[in-house]
């Protein structure tokens, strides 16, 4: 009898909460004012404060009309050595996973059976608030990805981009814009002609094919997966990651042409480097876990903060404000450059994911 008493009181509260989110969707967002106005106003307010206030404010954050707040869309590593593809909220801080993307001819692998003990680069760059997967590895050892791969957060569509010349194990990846520049790396087998190339390939121009650009001198950048940092209408880049002695090159988009990287901006490239809304240059010294600012005017870095969960640092990217840093050792990690002091929050991961890559981009549309 309890247990009945106890099961219709659960079904009386139940449809009185009901009852309760039916009135409160019949309200106006603001009293007085019609929906379409209250909006414009609600759009000024901090995304997590208006979650907080009602089950109306949480709706209009997720509805179509509402400006997309930026979301953490990372390429995570699970237990079983496959590539999995989440979204974070830091709204209401969940991970989702991403729908499924269009099957692909091999599986994209982060650990091969017979090389536990390394991990296999998957590369990819976000572009025209895209996410565009590049370079990867197969069973085989061969490259896993002969066409970009794409990913649209407001369609929450993927689709593939054009064939790549020579498909890449890995390779040196960056953007400037909605172009995706790929230079250097390795293909099924190393080729001098694929060491020294660059290539471009306009995102927005649904026509575009890869463009063949001005060479490298050499094919000293195609030792492993790296970075080519847009900034300032340059792409910079490295022949090595870590703190090893290094080589680096700077691109001119507008010359084509090919040039030394500064001796103050190389000395400094000791860890993962990102260009916030590529003007301000940003490393973390994986050393020391270290985060600097690089300052054009005296070709040096400057000390931001120092935290030990940004120690073995493998990548940072860098928008609005924030960069979000990815160590095997400390998972991923917010640190909000325009707060004073500069502050750095942890983001869980889902169980038995590891951290691969991570990118901001416009959250995906709720479902309707």
């Amino acid at each position: 009898m309890a247990d009945s008493s106890s099961s219709s009181s659960s079904k009386r509260q139940k449809q009185h909460d009901d009852d309760d989110d039916d009135v409160e969707e019949q309200q106006p967002l603001i009293p007085g004012l019609p929906d379409h106005i209250a909006e414009l106003c609600l759009s000024s307010i901090n995304h997590s404060l208006l979650f907080s206030i009602s089950h109306s404010c949480r709706r209009l954050i997720y509805s179509p009309s509402f400006p997309p707040f930026f979301s953490l869309y990372a390429i995570l590593s699970h237990s079983s050595a496959t590539i999995h593809f989440h979204t974070f909220d830091p709204i209401s801080a969940t991970w989702l996973p991403l729908p499924p993307h269009p099957p692909l001819h091999h599986l994209l692998l982060r650990r091969h059976p017979s090389f536990l003990s390394r991990s296999l680069s998957v590369q990819s760059v976000s572009s025209s608030n895209r996410l565009v997967l590049l370079a990867a590895t197969t069973h085989n050892l061969s490259p896993a990805l002969p066409q970009p791969l794409i990913f649209h957060p407001l369609t929450k569509t993927w689709s593939f981009g054009p064939t790549l010349s020579t498909p890449r194990r890995w390779c040196a990846l960056g953007s400037l814009g909605p172009t995706v520049y790929v230079a250097s790396g390795i293909g099924s087998h190393f080729s001098i002609h694929v060491a020294r190339s660059l290539q471009k390939w306009n995102l927005q121009n649904p026509n575009a094919v890869w463009e063949k650009k001005t060479e490298l001198k050499d094919g000293r950048f195609s030792r492993e997966a790296i970075d080519a940092v847009g900034w300032k209408q340059k792409l910079c880049m490295v022949n090595v990651k870590g703190d090893a002695a290094k080589e680096g090159v700077v691109y001119d988009v507008a010359e084509d042409a090919w040039k030394e990287m500064p001796e103050g901006m190389l000395y400094g490239w000791r860890g993962p480097v990102a260009a916030m809304e590529e003007e301000v240059m940003y490393v973390v010294d994986e050393a020391k876990g270290v985060l600097r600012r690089y300052v054009e005017e005296q070709d040096a870095w400057e000390d931001i903060l120092e935290n030990k969960r940004l120690k073995g640092a493998e990548q940072i990217v860098a928008q609005r404000g924030k960069l979000c840093v990815v160590s095997p050792s400390s998972g991923i990690s917010v640190v909000d450059v325009a707060a004073v002091p500069p502050r750095i929050v942890p983001i869980l991961l889902p169980e038995e994911f590891e951290p691969v890559a991570v990118h901001i981009l416009p959250r995906m549309p709720a479902d309707q």
